[in-house]
């Protein structure tokens, strides 16, 4: 008798197959950031949407305007690009010019992923380096804050947003600091409730600290990102800020502010854990992750910014290979020196 096996195959190599697509990362990486996203747009109101929505065309047209022709469909389809848009609108202020967000989009992936060779090929997070490019540029409008609106002013639009392109855009009465520029500059702490639910100033997307935590879950569940990358920078925050904290509680802040105050929950769970430019091995995932957390107390508590995360995460970013090649396994039956030779 002969008995049929749906589970036995019997085919010609690569008898291997990754379930686990570009295309579903990019959608779980969308599902995660949902929540923290509808949420942004709740309480900053109208401007934070056109801010995403102006951010995501950015990215996207960059990237039809510069593939070739027979390439844009499949990349524009996998939603790279459009998951690069949002974590820049993400990570920009709610008072934003809306064409600053579009320019920041086109630096994304023009300067952080297409001049690199395209998807995989990057060495610094696409996102990262539109912020970093629109920090560099607009310093002013990228470090003004307005308070929340709520829901009763949802469509009530900051003339800011509406700004023409390279025009001066006014920020009168916009000026609302973030709890981290609070504690810096005035030693003024923020209720750990505010940062748990958001009920602060800041980027469009990192405030509520719940949101985003319940997002990596999700990321982590799916195994769509290296846990050990935010769990060591979320401890390596934690451990020294109690170190600094335990010396000097009247100028420095509690482990539990450290962690949720500022854009590092949303930068370790969704900047950082980007597969293509963090460490392939565990042992490197640890040795980034702990880089990225020193470099974040070392700029929030003795530089001059009061946050850090950007380019705590560029730095090690530019690490990465480097870490990568003194990180990898010892080959069976080799020694460590001839492993380490073999990648030579």
């Amino acid at each position: 008798m002969k008995q049929q096996d749906p589970r036995l195959l019997v085919q010609p190599a690569p008898l291997l197959k990754q379930p686990l697509t570009t295309s579903m990362a990019m959608f779980d990486v969308l599902l995660a950031l949902a929540p923290a996203t509808l949420a942004g747009i709740w309480f900053f109101g109208l401007g934070a949407l056109l801010i995403l929505l102006a951010s995501v065309a950015g990215a996207l047209l960059t990237e039809w305007t510069f593939l070739p022709a027979d390439q844009r469909r499949g990349q524009i389809a996998n939603g790279s690009a459009l998951v690069t848009g949002l974590l820049l609108g993400l990570s920009l202020p709610p008072s934003l010019p809306l064409w600053m967000a579009f320019l920041g989009g086109v630096a994304s992936i023009g300067l952080g992923k297409l001049i690199w060779g395209g998807l995989g090929y990057n060495l610094f997070n696409p996102a990262l380096v539109g912020r970093a490019f629109l920090l560099a540029a607009f310093p002013v409008a990228m470090t003004t804050w307005s308070a929340q609106t709520g829901p009763a002013d949802f469509f009530q639009l900051a003339s800011s947003n509406l700004a023409a392109p390279l025009m001066h855009a006014d920020y009168d009465g916009l000026s609302s600091a973030t709890p981290l520029g609070l504690m810096k500059f005035q030693q003024e702490s923020t209720p750990l409730w505010e940062l748990v639910i958001g009920k602060t100033s800041g980027c469009i997307g990192e405030t509520s600290g719940l949101l985003l935590i319940l997002g990596g879950l999700f990321l982590a569940f799916r195994r769509d990102l290296d846990w050990r990358i935010p769990v060591s920078i979320l401890l390596t925050v934690a451990i020294l800020a109690t170190l600094l904290f335990l010396i000097d509680p009247t100028r420095y802040p509690d482990p539990i502010f450290a962690v949720f105050a500022g854009s590092l929950l949303f930068g370790a769970i969704y900047m950082a854990s980007d597969p293509v430019t963090s460490p392939i091995t565990p042992r490197g995932a640890w040795i980034f992750g702990i880089g990225v957390g020193l470099l974040v107390v070392l700029i929030r508590y003795f530089g001059g910014f009061p946050e850090g995360v950007m380019y705590a995460i560029l730095l090690m970013n530019a690490a990465t290979p480097l870490i990568d090649r003194y990180s990898q396994p010892r080959v069976f039956g080799k020694g460590l020196e001839s492993a380490r030779s073999g990648h030579e």
